[in-house]
């Protein structure tokens, strides 16, 4: 049996925008992240999930990364929002929005009515594949 508090599909499918929004409160490192999402009550990401998706944040220069040496340990790799990571996490928080206030009204149609109309159409629901680099 999972411990995992949510559906991993449901995790899978707003991860992304939730890393943007943790980054959006400032410059962190990956286990900063994911403790972050836990505390916040997503549930645990490991590092095999979360890292692959960094890369992906990087490589669709949503993200940059800079290593700042480590206090009595190992340096560690920052993650920090670019100006398009802002203008990507505003995007797609408002696309997320209209689509749970419309999976809300159907779930629950005694429920108050939540606006439905992103802000603009999602132009893409997936950040690009890595690219694998011959070793």
């Amino acid at each position: 049996m999972s411990t995992d508090p949510w559906p991993s599909e449901w995790l899978r499918g707003v991860l992304d925008v939730c890393v943007l929004a943790v980054l959006a409160e400032g410059a962190t490192y990956g286990y900063a992240i994911s403790a972050r999402l836990d505390e916040v009550g997503l549930g645990a990401v490991k590092g095999g999930t979360l890292y692959p998706l960094l890369v992906r944040l990087e490589q669709a220069d949503l993200v940059t990364t800079q290593w700042r040496p480590g206090v009595g340990g190992p340096g560690r790799k920052y993650f920090a929002l670019t100006p398009a990571g802002r203008a990507e996490l505003a995007r797609r928080g408002s696309a997320w929005r209209a689509f749970a206030g419309l999976t809300v009204g159907i779930i629950d149609p005694a429920a108050p009515p939540v606006a439905a109309t992103p802000a603009a159409p999602p132009a893409s629901d997936r950040l690009p594949t890595p690219r694998r680099t011959a070793r």
